[in-house]
């Protein structure tokens, strides 16, 4: 059976369009209304406002996002996965690590950030490029997070976002990153699970490879005849390299970084659907299409 055809701009169910702050942050508040009904989620409006603003260059001290692929789209993309695997992990009776409503604030609060490490300062002459800072970003996001949040009111989330971000970058084992009880270390696998499957199913997502991750990759020092080794332990030497070697990162990833390291935990996505792993049913797509069109490139 084929994929749905949708738009690019829509998520893996087609009903949300992930381009839209307000539509995600309206999907995101429903789903975590549902399960915390006595907590106030009016700071929500005021995260995905201030991420629209930051992306858009209208966020003070800083210039609008100037990379393609990890772009607004993308971030959204991201917090709308991580608002569903919340959902699936929250209703799954088995799960024994239970989420407070504080925590899943912090998730949705660092799906929003996670990328804002690639932003530039208005006062950065050093690089043209936000991707330059690819190897720094996550770092880099974590020190916006623990600004920013207590502008909006909410450090007492910081420490949380602050140690969950990191789960983010690809080059860390979960093992090694540094978090406060059990509960964190879950949140943490949610959200590096929810930054892979949201772009591994976006329906454009060998195209954005093609044409801007590569890029990223150049301005990053991951590619190109002066690049150095990327987190896969590869220097990419041009577009179509990367684009062969996509579908065994892919089965990698699948594998390893999300069955093994994050401990299989996108599997509340099928929990939050009702059964179906519409995400994963778009990644496995993905795959096979990509293939199929290397095969017939002659790759």
């Amino acid at each position: 059976m084929g994929q749905i055809q949708r738009a690019g701009h829509m998520d893996v169910s087609n009903t949300v369009d992930v381009s839209s702050a307000s539509a995600v942050c309206g999907a995101v508040r429903s789903i975590l209304q549902e399960h915390f009904r006595a907590f106030d989620f009016a700071v929500l409006e005021v995260l995905f406002r201030d991420l629209q603003r930051l992306y858009e260059g209208d966020y003070p001290g800083f210039r609008a996002c100037d990379i393609q692929y990890h772009n607004l789209q993308h971030v959204l993309d991201v917090t709308l996965a991580m608002g569903r695997l919340l959902d699936g992990c929250l209703r799954n009776p088995e799960q024994e690590v239970r989420l407070s409503s504080e925590l899943a604030l912090a998730g949705i609060a660092t799906a929003l950030f996670h990328d804002s490490g690639y932003i530039r300062r208005t006062r950065d002459t050093r690089h043209s490029n936000g991707a330059a800072y690819t190897r720094v970003h996550v770092s880099r996001g974590a020190r916006f997070l623990a600004s920013y949040l207590p502008e909006v009111g909410l450090q007492d989330i910081v420490g949380t976002c602050t140690r969950i971000i990191y789960f983010t970058g690809y080059d860390r084992d979960p093992q090694s990153i540094e978090v406060h009880g059990r509960a964190e270390y879950l949140l943490g696998t949610l959200l590096g699970t929810a930054d892979l499957i949201a772009q591994l199913a976006d329906i454009d997502y060998a195209a954005k490879c093609r044409e801007y991750l590569y890029e990223e990759f150049v301005a990053g020092g991951l590619a190109g005849e002066q690049g150095e080794q990327s987190h896969m332990g590869t220097i990419y030497r041009s577009r179509e390299q990367l684009l062969s070697m996509t579908p065994a990162f892919i089965r990698t990833t699948m594998e390893v970084r999300l069955g093994e390291q994050f401990d299989g935990v996108h599997r509340y996505a099928a929990e939050h659907f009702g059964g179906r792993h519409l995400y994963m049913d778009a990644i496995v797509e993905n795959c096979r299409n990509l293939e199929a069109m290397l095969a017939t490139e002659g790759h």
